[in-house]
């Protein structure tokens, strides 16, 4: 077996950033939407959300979409590295994994050299076989490609692995990839009924113990 992790909101606490980045990039560029928008995108990868906005709401000047998602990268990593951190109980289960030589994979949808930028800064490199993202892939979450190369990368059959995730899109990525899932939603978020699809819903990391990755083999 093997576990393959998401990043933001799951292994590290960056998810409320995103808006943050994204609204102040907005801000700059004139782009005439607020915080409520953000959620005709959700599950999009950043050049895809960036590209949405310059076909429904576009903005002043010669900016391109490009140029805009590229902006959104810099300040997310710059507020991750400053105010982000590794969620409760991550760090921990990371550490459980390599004691018992459990393969371990990240796949995520935040662009490459955010994953690596940011899994290098908080010292994350050592627990993982392969870091994957969905920005290598042709489609994004729900889609399950980002979860199959992951683990094709780590020689490991999909229907083998364990995924850990944080949000519907993720949760429905890995299940379309034929996987075991886990969730550990938003507290405000956790009796969704939207969840009912994992296999085992978590408040925490911390909750995550060796009699439970073995209930899942």
């Amino acid at each position: 077996m093997a576990a393959i992790f998401d990043m933001d909101g799951l292994l590290l606490d960056t998810e409320p950033l995103w808006g943050e980045s994204m609204l102040q990039v907005a801000t700059h560029y004139q782009v005439p939407i607020g915080a409520d928008f953000f959620k005709h995108t959700t599950g999009l990868r950043i050049y895809e959300v960036t590209e949405y906005w310059q076909e429904k709401f576009p903005w002043p000047g010669n900016a391109t979409s490009q140029q805009l998602a590229e902006d959104i990268l810099d300040d997310i990593i710059a507020r991750s590295k400053s105010h982000g951190g590794i969620m409760p109980g991550a760090l921990e289960l990371l550490q459980w994994l390599q004691s018992k030589d459990i393969k371990t994979g990240l796949a995520t949808s935040s662009p490459t050299r955010m994953l690596q930028e940011l899994i290098t800064h908080f010292g994350l490199n050592e627990y993982f076989h392969t870091l994957t993202s969905a920005d290598t892939a042709l489609f994004g979450k729900p889609h399950p490609e980002v979860y199959l190369q992951c683990a094709h990368a780590l020689n490991v059959s999909a229907w083998n692995c364990i995924a850990l995730e944080d949000s519907v899109n993720g949760m429905i990525s890995a299940k379309a990839a034929r996987m075991k899932v886990v969730v550990v939603p938003e507290e405000h978020r956790f009796n969704d009924p939207k969840f009912g699809l994992a296999d085992v819903k978590l408040h925490s990391l911390e909750d995550f113990d060796e009699s439970l990755w073995f209930s899942l083999q």
